[in-house]
Formats: structure tokens, sequence, C-alpha cells
């Protein structure tokens, strides 16, 4: 385990909510020849360094599918309370409830909603935090070189003496592909993103966040190119 106490037990948790709004049922729904639930599983699976995958959630289906399919792997489940999987519960709420009801030292929020986030990146960030220093949880992002406005106001950029978008100043957004706290610091901030954080850049690919039905068509698009099709030409 390469976390700077060797006791230290680290869980990764894939948080899934039944129905979902945006795009119904997205987490199971098919996926190219998976759905999104099974292909972060697989990928959690190839990570050495983890201990624990705990899928969080109120469906039953979910629930189901990994007794049925991984719990022989080790999988487990936690059955959400629904008040936690509701519209009423603040994400703040949701996020201190995962903490709480998670045992283990280092916590890990892995979306199914980022199905491209490599074994090895995941591998990275778990690196990062075990030689986090002065911060308190390591989080993937994605690079903006773009000309951003907020209430009519140019955010990083003078419009009277505009850069090339190349030179513009060096922001980053978190995508949630992957990130890593202490599950009390967890609890204690109530958000899965520290006072302090370390940042992991990713690629294009595994920045992708399927939030809308046009995400996952596209998703699922790059899904069938870059896998699907590889492991036709092998047989």
């Amino acid at each position: 385990m390469i976390v700077s106490n060797p006791k230290q037990k680290i869980t990764a948790v894939i948080p899934i909510r039944r129905g979902s709004q945006r795009v119904k049922d997205k987490n199971l729904r098919p996926f190219g020849d998976t759905c999104l639930m099974e292909l972060k599983i697989r990928t959690l699976m190839q990570v050495p360094e983890i201990d624990e995958i705990i899928v969080n959630t109120n469906s039953e289906d979910a629930i189901r599918i990994v007794n049925e399919c991984y719990a022989v792997g080790g999988v487990k489940t936690y059955r959400r309370e629904e008040y936690y999987a509701s519209s009423e519960c603040s994400g703040s709420e949701f996020f201190r409830n995962l903490g709480e009801v998670t045992d283990t030292d280092v916590f890990m929020y892995c979306p199914c909603t980022s199905p491209f986030v490599k074994p090895e990146t995941i591998s990275q960030c778990i690196r990062a935090y075990a030689e986090r220093g002065e911060n308190d949880c390591v989080s993937t992002v994605s690079q903006i070189k773009e000309f951003l406005w907020l209430d009519g106001k140019p955010l990083n950029y003078d419009p009277s003496n505009a850069p090339n978008s190349q030179d513009l100043p060096d922001m980053v957004a978190l995508n949630f592909g992957v990130t890593v706290i202490g599950r009390q610091d967890l609890i204690n901030n109530r958000n899965i993103i520290g006072k302090n954080p370390r940042f992991v850049v990713t690629s294009d690919i595994e920045a992708i966040d399927i939030d809308t039905p046009l995400d996952f068509y596209i998703a699922e698009q790059i899904y069938r190119k870059t896998v699907i099709e590889k492991l036709e030409l092998l047989e």
C-alpha cells in the first residue's frame, strides 16, 4: 500500500442514485457492451492500492448486479437512506453522510459519470495523496484555456489587450474523475474537496463527465471506438 501510514485503509466509493434526473438511469442503462457502474467497478478492481470498493446506492437493481456479479471479487454495497438520494439533500449533507457511513481511513470518491479515468491515473492520485505534504486532498482537474466572463465582466483577461488563447492564465476546473481525502476531513469539511487541495490534471478524454443525454451519447461513441472496436480487432 502506498500511503504514509501502512495501516491506513483506502476505500473507493461509487455513488449511484436510483433513476437520476437529467439522464434517466444513466449509471445502469446500456453503455456499449456494459453499463457505467460495471465499467467503473472493473476499472477500480485494476488499482492495486485500493483495499475496498463500495457501491453506495438506493438502487435495488445496482445492489442486485453487484451481489450477483462482483461480490465474489470483494465489491460491497451500502444501501443509502432515501433522504440522501433526494433533491432535498444538499451536497454538503450528502458528502458528510458518505464519510459517516464509510468505515475507512482514506476515502476515494469515484463517480460512474467519469468513465474514462484510467487505473494508472487513480494510482497516481493515491501516490500524490501519500506525498501530499500540506495538502489535505487530491482531486483530478481539467485545464481551461477559455475566455471567461461572469455578470458581464471578463474573469481572466483584458478585452482591450486580448491575449492568444494559449497565453491565458493557467486555470483548472474540478472534473471529479477521482478525489482522494481523509475520511475525517470529508466529514469535517462536509465536502469531498479539502481546504488545501492538490490537483492532478487529466487528459481531455479522462475529463469527460456525463451530465446530459448528449454527454452520454458522445461518451458511448468514444467507448465504442476506443474499447469495443479495439477488442474486436484482437479477436
